[in-house]
């Protein structure tokens, strides 16, 4: 049996069924709904064969093609469904691009070996769509920020052992924000997947409760936040951590002197026409010469001046100071949550 379900049936349902992208190799790798496994009905190779048969010849030519590339293969994608679903289950969910004839030429076939199909409708074009609109929505945040090297991921994380939800936007883009941030991370997703991947972890939380996150640029590294999610979190209260530099810099020679000294120069390059020349060419001797806290402290006063001009084009959002002279992630979660324990505009979920 295959029934047609939109993409807000789909989320909400949280179904523990195999989801299916029947889309090509490439198009699923430049971005799918997380979870997903790929089952192409074309390879790349034949999607652009079709493809250039269909401009040239018209639909029947290139639908009797995909029928004579698909015929010896349909015993395959059945078996592959079985290896995928385990016997666990005979209920899947199928998409496309558009939810035309791709999902549902798979749909038929995998209704035909016995499972209960439901179809996205509107295929991965609708499911974006979907994401891009909710991510965020109508759901309280309390927003931590501070000026770089404060330490405010491990809070975060602090905050999540004592039973706080948190979205760890670095972590799902893997980039730590800055310059440097890619070092020690993996590869970074498409802007498309991150997306995705963000929305994914987003629908696993209580949005009747707040939800901590930390304070970010549109762009983190080379992916940026959906539009609608970055306008909510910047207008959600914001506690402001306020680190001594000397802590601050104590914390990122320990996160980043580790590095081959050549990457660090080659990340410093990217900053180094917004830095100036001065500074940089000191940065540069700095960690050449293996002095990696003079050349951090240089780097940071670029980024602190960076980061009050991005609060100023917030300022309208409540902001809560936190002063602290520790880097100790454990206390300073422990002081956030009795900080905001008294102040009803804060204590909310």
């Amino acid at each position: 049996m295959v029934n047609s379900v939109t993409p807000s049936w789909f989320f909400n349902s949280q179904l523990s069924v195999p989801l299916i992208d029947v889309r090509s190799p490439s198009e699923f790798a430049q971005g799918h709904i997380s979870g997903a496994v790929n089952i192409p009905l074309f390879s790349d190779t034949e999607r652009a064969e079709i493809g250039t048969l269909y401009k040239n010849a018209g639909k029947e030519a290139a639908l009797f093609l995909g029928l004579d590339r698909v015929g010896p293969n349909m015993s395959g994608f059945v078996k592959k469904l079985n290896a995928i679903s385990r016997g666990k289950t005979r209920e899947v969910v199928v998409y496309c691009w558009r939810g035309g004839m791709r999902s549902a030429s798979m749909a038929w076939l995998f209704s035909t070996a016995g499972f209960q199909v439901h179809l996205i409708e509107g295929g991965y074009k609708n499911l974006r769509t979907y994401i891009r609109a909710e991510s965020g929505k109508n759901t309280p945040m309390i927003v931590l920020g501070g000026m770089t090297g404060s330490g405010k991921t491990e809070i975060l994380h602090e905050l999540k052992k004592r039973g706080e939800q948190i979205i760890d936007l670095e972590d799902i883009a893997h980039n730590k924000g800055s310059v440097f941030g890619y070092l020690g991370q993996l590869p970074q997703p498409t802007n498309e997947q991150f997306e995705n991947n963000l929305f994914a972890e987003w629908i696993k939380l209580d949005h009747t409760k707040r939800i901590w996150i930390e304070d970010e640029s549109r762009s983190v590294g080379a992916v940026g936040l959906p539009a609608p999610f970055f306008d909510h979190m910047k207008k959600q209260p914001l506690i402001l951590l306020n680190v001594t530099i000397e802590k601050r810099v104590e914390r990122l020679v320990n996160e980043y002197a580790g590095f081959d000294k050549n990457l660090l120069l080659e990340a410093l390059a990217k900053i180094s026409q917004a830095m100036g020349g001065q500074g940089v060419t000191e940065a540069k001797k700095d960690i050449q010469d293996g002095d990696f806290a003079p050349a951090i402290k240089l780097v940071l006063e670029y980024y602190d001046k960076t980061y009050r001009k991005a609060l100023e084009k917030f300022k309208s959002r409540k902001i809560t100071e936190f002063d602290t002279h520790t880097g100790d992630a454990k206390e300073n979660a422990e002081q956030i949550l009795k900080l905001i324990s008294g102040n009803n505009e804060l204590n909310y979920g």
